[in-house]
């Protein structure tokens, strides 16, 4: 009696033969491994004190009728809000997320002279910023004291209230973006390249004679590439953590959330790679095509600087990329200390993408 062929076994051999390929391809190496070494070794090392927009949030209890109120609000660099829960802005300010939270108090007079006093609360989760918004602060007391009162005392004042909180690096914000661009490059282009050369020297035909299935095959391939982007997040996440000081809130569990959030961008972008590799016909046209895929991604879904700098028409768009979904995800669980199941704003886009791809990946792929 014939042995049942075990479609899975085959799934792994082809896997292990991918993996030795992949190791030995200096292209797959530069790209998903060099690269992102080279930006977190440069980014890591610099010391950024600026920021294009800072988000600061004003308390619902605040005197909107304070001079200063409207002084603040001309201020370019500040993206003011109105709060509206207390706690939630200080759980936000811990985090980061905001830069400072200000206290507006209603007028005072003292000697016949009116006061105005504002509160910041600040957090050494954005001590980065914290120069930059109080020299804006103190120029806007300044500002209020001369047109108010001038030739007179001091009529306004900022108070500084420290409030606790994580010290955010700059290697917070570029090394889960080099972790995605590293997944990004090496899935869409590895996969792409890879899946074409093996249809263009007919040995996916060759295959194709054996019992195994097409979407075994493409299993076979995705945990060749997890495997191999396994290694990549380690060595990039270990430089991060022991040379620069890269917040990992929870230790080893966050890493390892962080590894399995990984998976769903790894079906992203292989299933992209596979997509090209099934729609184009020449070899020399996947490059121009697999980089107009990846390119705007790596330009848009902040990578390299906040999406939030970007005019609100455009954050609209990059918000809906996959590469946008994991890369805030990754952020969110090493720095904030989310848990994988407390970010399902990015686990619901990230699954979208992930069926999407995973489909059409299969209903394109060919033999030959």
């Amino acid at each position: 009696m014939s042995k049942k062929y075990s479609q899975f076994k085959a799934a792994l051999v082809l896997s292990r033969a991918s993996l030795t390929a992949t190791l030995r391809s200096p292209t797959s190496v530069v790209f998903a491994l060099l690269f992102p070494i080279i930006f977190v070794t440069v980014f890591g090392a610099m010391v950024d004190n600026t920021a294009v927009k800072v988000k600061i949030v004003l308390s619902p209890h605040s005197d909107t009728s304070n001079p200063l109120y409207a002084a603040i609000r001309q201020v370019k660099i500040f993206d003011l809000s109105q709060g509206k829960d207390s706690a939630a802005m200080l759980a936000d300010l811990k985090k980061g997320r905001i830069a400072g939270i200000l206290y507006l108090h209603p007028p005072v007079i003292i000697n016949g002279a009116p006061q105005f006093h504002t509160d910041l609360l600040e957090s050494s989760a954005v001590a980065d910023k914290l120069p930059l918004v109080q020299a804006a602060l103190q120029e806007v007391a300044a500002r209020v004291n001369r047109q108010t009162l001038p030739d007179q005392p001091v009529a306004a004042s900022v108070r500084m209230v420290h409030v606790p909180g994580r010290v955010y690096r700059q290697i917070d914000f570029i090394l889960p973006g080099q972790l995605g661009f590293s997944l990004l490059m090496a899935g869409v282009f590895g996969s792409a390249f890879l899946l074409f050369n093996l249809r263009h020297t007919l040995v996916l035909k060759r295959i194709y004679v054996t019992p195994i299935k097409g979407s075994f095959l493409l299993l076979g391939e995705m945990i060749s590439r997890l495997l191999f982007q396994v290694i990549c997040f380690i060595i990039i996440t270990a430089l991060g953590y022991f040379a620069f000081h890269f917040t990992l809130v929870n230790g080893i569990f966050t890493f390892l959330e962080m590894l399995l959030l990984s998976v769903f961008g790894l079906v992203i972008f292989m299933g992209i790679g596979f997509i090209i590799s099934g729609l184009i016909r020449n070899e020399s046209s996947i490059a121009p095509v697999a980089n107009t895929l990846t390119v705007p991604q790596i330009l848009l879904c902040g990578l390299f600087f906040p999406i939030d700098n970007y005019p609100v028409w455009l954050q609209s768009f990059c918000e809906m990329l996959p590469l946008t979904f994991f890369v805030d995800g990754l952020r969110k669980i090493a720095f904030e200390g989310l848990h994988i199941w407390q970010i399902p704003v990015q686990l619901a886009g990230l699954l979208v993408w992930a069926i999407i791809v995973a489909v059409l990946s299969v209903k394109l792929f060919k033999w030959e």
